[in-house]
């Protein structure tokens, strides 16, 4: 995995999970699902990354 997308990846996951918990502290359902979405997608981006390591490309 390169270290950017393994950095951006787990940025990703961060700002989502912070972004969730903002969200769902003050109500606010969008930004919840926002969040929620941000970090699949770091989830996503840190799987595919580690799928590259495990075949070697």
């Amino acid at each position: 995995m390169t270290a950017g997308e393994k950095a951006k990846a787990k940025t990703e996951q961060a700002e989502g999970k912070a972004k969730e918990a903002v969200g769902s502290a003050i109500g606010n359902d969008r930004m919840a699902a926002e969040g929620q979405a941000e970090k699949s997608t770091g989830d996503a981006r840190g799987a595919k990354e580690k799928a590259k390591d495990a075949f070697g490309h």
